[in-house]
């Protein structure tokens, strides 16, 4: 990508922040880098060719994380934090840009097996879930493994998640009230999501929030999965710092077991059994009560 591109991208993403109420100084961030981008002498890729994120970081006088996203839209060509700003997130289409990983196999990834990130294809790809789907042979499913290891290794060489860096249950269910509220309250902006929205409709609540220096993003989870369950407005997508990279999370009611009715972090249901136990914890029954939705979209 040519300089002036990657500038206008930085600048779309300022915008859409400010438009959706995020922290002014995230926005002046982003701006900054901009301008900086817009008036190097080189381009940002050569410096990133022979310098690597250190070198984008030293002539921009962006942050670890600045410096990332940098790098993924000089690699890539996208930014997957501004497609979501722009309700174009899409999944499906993020599984189909693996190698050997075609349109069905993609679909059937993300509906059958709640794929919805290269981190989520990555652990399916190690315990076993992808050996036992048909078309998937040994050798697709090493060159699968080498391209995560590829795209995702980088990042983590560089910015490995400590235990400090991962948000606590009780963190990540403080975030998913707040946007429940919010949203249910009407107090959030919307947007328009490109996916199951033929209509163009802006009926998406975002919510830009932080705890500490730890920025989230909160949406309802705009997924095939989701729509078909009628569960769009009790799943609950965050995405969130973690090191130089970001993560992400999803806050759902859990169905059944002893954390039945409960708002709970999938994957890290022990961790939310253990929650709600402690008897010293005041906030285990502001945080796991499902909000009831009334708004219509």
């Amino acid at each position: 990508m040519q300089n002036i591109e990657i500038a206008r991208r930085l600048e779309e993403v300022a915008d859409l922040l400010e438009t959706q109420r995020a922290n002014p100084f995230r926005v002046q961030a982003y701006r900054r880098a901009a301008l900086s981008v817009r008036h190097l002498a080189r381009p940002l890729a050569e410096i990133w060719e022979t310098g690597g994120e250190t070198g984008l970081r030293a002539v921009t006088g962006v942050g670890e994380r600045l410096g990332t996203a940098l790098r993924i839209l000089i690699s890539t060509g996208r930014l997957p934090m501004l497609d979501r700003l722009r309700g174009e997130t899409d999944p499906v289409a993020l599984l189909e840009s693996v190698p050997g990983i075609g349109p069905r196999l993609a679909e059937r990834l993300h509906q059958e097996f709640e794929i919805d990130s290269l981190e989520d294809l990555e652990t399916a790809a190690h315990d076993g879930r992808l050996s036992d789907l048909a078309g998937i042979g040994k050798k697709k499913l090493a060159g699968i493994s080498d391209t995560l290891a590829a795209r995702l290794g980088r990042v983590r060489r560089e910015g490995r998640l400590d235990e400090h860096d991962a948000p606590s249950v009780d963190e990540l269910l403080d975030v998913d009230c707040e946007y429940r509220e919010k949203a249910s309250a009407a107090q959030l902006p919307k947007i328009a999501p490109r996916r199951f929205n033929p209509q163009g409709e802006a009926w998406l609540p975002i919510l830009h929030t932080q705890r500490g220096e730890r920025h989230y993003t909160a949406l309802y989870s705009n997924t095939a999965r989701a729509h078909e369950t009628g569960r769009v407005r009790d799943w609950v997508v965050l995405y969130f710092d973690a090191g130089v990279h970001e993560l992400q999370a999803t806050v759902i009611t859990s169905q059944r077991g002893p954390l039945a009715g409960k708002r709970i972090v999938r994957g890290r249901e022990t961790e939310c059994e253990a929650f709600y136990a402690s008897s010293s914890n005041g906030n285990a029954s502001t945080h796991g009560e499902p909000l009831v939705e009334h708004t219509a979209f």
